[in-house]
């Protein structure tokens, strides 16, 4: 996901409460230049959640039509493995 291409529109603000060596590794992100803030990787972690969620549903509903056993066995395969799509 490109930071400068994401629309935020309408947001909310709320208070997380991380482990201390949690929010070392953001910071060390953000040093090392891999994300511009805490909020940008947290967001990357939550879409690829969301989109792995979406995938596990979809599996699902194929394994549940008994069509394509193949591609089904697939998205359940990367469901469990997931693939950092941003990088």
């Amino acid at each position: 996901m490109n930071p400068d291409a994401v629309s935020w529109g309408v947001s909310t603000q709320i208070a997380v409460r991380l482990p201390d060596d949690t929010v070392a590794f953001l910071d060390r992100l953000v040093a090392e230049h891999k994300a511009a803030s805490r909020a940008e990787i947290i967001m990357r972690a939550l879409e690829r959640e969301r989109r792995r969620e979406m995938a596990e549903h979809d599996a699902a509903i194929l394994a549940e039509s008994g069509e394509d056993p193949d591609l089904a066995g697939l998205i359940r395969y990367m469901t469990g493995h997931p693939v950092d799509l941003d990088r």
